[in-house]
């Protein structure tokens, strides 16, 4: 544990994590690789647009910013403990400074403009699970941790809200070649702060200690296994509004300003609940609510089955995504679960599987809806969720039976032996 985090009260509030340095450096860090990878998708995809007329490929832009994460989580993750996080951390800006520098060159081919956009994706889970796995280097594996990755994960939503916008204002006044010349800047500021603003940490693994356990290992611990099947299958389920916010746009005949609304409303109500979630609330209520918010988060979808108006919807979506406060609880039951010298590497999994089975989500639920419909898919999508999710919860309560009567024997054993040994 870090020593900022030392003597940290039980509930540490937003304030708390804001007053230890190497947070502030990593938070302003990735607000700045948030805005670089969301105008850059932008200005690709106009880009890509404008060279070949056509809306497969420039929709294509988008896919693959999903399809490579699963690539790179497993070939990859054991990067994130085998060098220096702040190594990896800054390297992985400078990959994606050099790969959004080589989009700008004119007369870059559209094959090459996708293949460095693969290449953004496949950096950017080592990157997450690094930097997730570098906050509780930081703030301690405790409550200051969640805080933390609860900013981060506002700041993402928050991004989604704002970096879109500023995206195509930016493309009004600038060339799309131009708007990725300046997320070249924004990459190489993200990476000068976290080079300079955080400390210098040996890896977790270093060579020659022995293999630690790969991705098939972490896995295969039935408590890290649940959890990590807690943080994706409800994304897979949750992202179908999203995914069919136009065509249900155009039959509410809401236009695109009824789109934009649609699709602010669940980043809207996921910042609002995280944002109530840790200010007001201490970590052991946190934990107790996040079995019972996990069950109920997806169950305002199933409104859409009463064929609500643009109003309606919205505060549904709005409901469901406050009710992702779930993860809060998650992330510390995750940190303790994880052995210390393969965190990274977990860490990058989980980024890894959360964008893939988003990407998958999206795909499914256009298939379900040019089958039956878009309310229904949503509708359908949320009973699926709350079973599965419910489901999931049980698994946990037994998984965390199972963990606590584990200790109790290690804490028998141990008396035992201290007891021989005397």
């Amino acid at each position: 544990m870090s020593a900022s985090t030392q003597g940290a009260p039980v509930s540490a509030g937003y304030g708390r994590v804001f007053a230890v340095p190497e947070f502030r450096a990593v938070f302003a860090a990735h607000v700045l690789s948030m805005l670089g990878v969301i105008v850059s998708e932008i200005a690709l995809s106009v880009l890509v647009y404008d060279l070949t007329r056509s809306p497969l490929l420039s929709a294509l832009t988008f896919a693959l910013g999903f399809l490579p994460y699963a690539v790179g989580g497993t070939l990859l993750a054991p990067v994130a403990d085998r060098l220096p996080a702040r190594r990896v951390l800054v390297g992985c800006d400078l990959v994606c400074a050099g790969c959004v520098a080589l989009m700008t060159v004119p007369g870059t081919g559209i094959g090459l403009l996708l293949a460095l956009r693969c290449a953004l994706a496949v950096v950017s889970p080592v990157f997450s699970g690094t930097r997730m796995a570098t906050l509780a280097d930081v703030l301690g594996d405790g409550d200051l941790f969640v805080l933390g990755r609860s900013l981060l994960r506002i700041v993402a939503q928050s991004a989604l809200l704002v970096g879109y916008g500023l995206g195509g204002l930016l493309l009004t006044a600038v060339s799309p070649r131009r708007a990725l010349l300046i997320t070249v800047g924004t990459f190489l500021a993200s990476a000068t702060l976290l080079r300079c603003g955080t400390r210098h940490r040996t890896a977790r693994t270093r060579r020659g200690t022995g293999t630690p356990p790969g991705p098939r290992t972490l896995v295969g611990d039935r408590r890290v296994r649940v959890l990590l099947l807690m943080f994706w299958l409800p994304a897979a389920f949750s992202v179908v509004p999203e995914a069919l916010a136009a065509p249900y746009a155009d039959e509410l005949g809401s236009g695109s300003a009824g789109l934009g609304l649609l699709m602010c409303a669940l980043p809207v109500g996921t910042v609002a609940g995280e944002l109530f979630a840790g200010a007001r609330l201490g970590p052991r209520a946190r934990e107790r609510i996040a079995l019972p918010l996990l069950c109920l988060s997806l169950l305002p979808y199933l409104g859409y089955a009463l064929r609500p108006g643009l109003t309606a919807s919205l505060l549904l979506l709005v409901l469901s995504g406050a009710g992702s406060a779930y993860t809060l609880g998650l992330d510390q039951w995750f940190v303790r679960a994880v052995p210390e010298e393969v965190r990274g590497r977990a860490m990058t999994l989980l980024s890894a599987g959360l964008m893939t089975v988003q990407g998958v989500g999206m795909a499914l639920a256009g298939v379900a809806a040019q089958t039956v419909g878009v309310r229904t898919a949503v509708a359908g999508a949320g009973v699926a969720g709350v079973l599965c999710c419910c489901a999931l919860a049980a698994a946990a309560r037994v998984t965390e039976r199972a963990q606590e009567g584990g200790r109790a024997t290690e804490s028998r054993d141990r008396a035992a032996r201290n007891m021989t040994g005397r």
